[in-house]
């Protein structure tokens, strides 16, 4: 409901809006069955995506970053950088079985094994880390509207730093950064 709440901010519509995508005046069975779809179609949606971006990068092969000619340097990607690829997966999914069956617990947050008590709230109420950033935009800015609105800009911004970038040279190769 937080992310859905800050569409109540748009002005004349806000609130409409967030009624249509719950399904009602607040959150119910119908609000669970279209996230639940949402969240079970989206993958999907995802993967066709890769599949056709996969497809294009085949059809019209990747880009050159260095700008440099060097047909002589090339690896074709089948079997070596498939078999690279899957030893990581491989590794990475051992790493993922170790931790999620002898270690359960070392990740998890010790306030979710309190039994829930829907008529007391508790005080420290914290997002997880991977939200703490628009957590702490929309915390920063008192209007409703302003805070979704700079959290909104701080996404964009980081969607176009790739645009701004208008060197023929796409690698960091021959930057200074890397020497």
């Amino acid at each position: 409901t937080v992310i859905t709440n800050l569409l109540s901010a748009i002005p004349y519509i806000g609130t409409t809006l967030v009624e249509w995508i719950w399904g009602g005046f607040s959150v119910d069975k119908a609000t669970l069955t279209r996230f639940f779809a949402f969240h079970f179609i989206l993958p999907f949606i995802i993967a066709a995506l890769a599949m056709v971006h996969l497809l294009f990068l085949h059809e019209t092969g990747s880009n050159n970053p260095t700008g440099l000619d060097s047909d002589a340097d090339k690896i074709p990607f089948h079997p070596y950088y498939t078999i690279k690829d899957l030893l990581g997966v491989l590794l990475l999914l051992i790493a993922l079985m170790i931790l999620v069956l002898f270690f359960p617990d070392i990740l998890g947050d010790p306030d979710n094994y309190t039994p829930a008590n829907p008529l007391n709230t508790p005080a420290h109420i914290k997002p997880e880390w991977y939200f703490l950033f628009a957590y702490a935009i929309l915390r920063s800015i008192p209007n409703k509207l302003g805070g979704v609105l700079a959290l909104i800009l701080s996404i964009l911004i980081l969607t176009t730093l790739p645009l701004l970038h208008t060197s023929k040279l796409r690698a960091m190769t021959f930057r200074p950064i890397t020497q």
